[in-house]
């Protein structure tokens, strides 16, 4: 599995495909409102684009045999690397490819990554305790029109 960067000319794309998988994903946690609210918010081509532009986003196709099977979304914060996105493909989950990305994603010269994972989405937080996570925090986020982020902050260190 690789990872394969997202140049600007390829958003349009990107954010349908990234959609796509949020309408398959977020159903048994999010009303459909919410997800269309927030693929709207943070995953439609401009939102992607203006986060790629100002906002020190990378996000990567996950491409195994040369097919496209998840997205990863990567900010650079400074002191540390926040992981904004990581998400497969239905027929591909539980096949550990996102133990393979994460393998990936540690490997970029961060000693600190960052996540925020929704409380109810209990099969991602048990992935991510099993990379070597752990929760420091949690947090509600007013995404406005009504909608909140109701999230844990979970962080991983190399050599923890």
């Amino acid at each position: 599995m690789e990872l394969k960067r997202i140049e600007l000319t390829d958003v349009k794309e990107f954010a349908d495909f990234a959609s796509s998988i949020w309408h398959e994903y977020w159903p048994c946690i999010l009303s459909e409102e919410q997800i269309n609210y927030m693929v709207d918010k943070f995953q439609s081509e401009s939102a992607i684009s203006d986060q790629i532009k100002n906002e020190n986003y990378t996000y990567y196709y996950l491409v195994d045999n040369a097919e496209k099977i998840g997205y990863t979304g990567l900010s650079d914060k400074g002191d540390y690397l926040f992981l904004s996105k990581l998400y497969i493909k239905k027929e591909f989950r539980h096949k550990g490819y996102g133990g393979k990305a994460f393998d990936k994603i540690k490997n970029l010269g961060y000693s600190r990554i960052r996540l925020t994972v929704n409380k109810n989405n209990t099969n991602s937080i048990n992935a991510y305790f099993k990379y070597g996570f752990k929760t420091v925090n949690e947090d509600v986020t007013d995404i406005g029109s009504g909608f909140v982020m109701d999230d844990y902050i979970m962080e991983y260190q190399k050599g923890a």
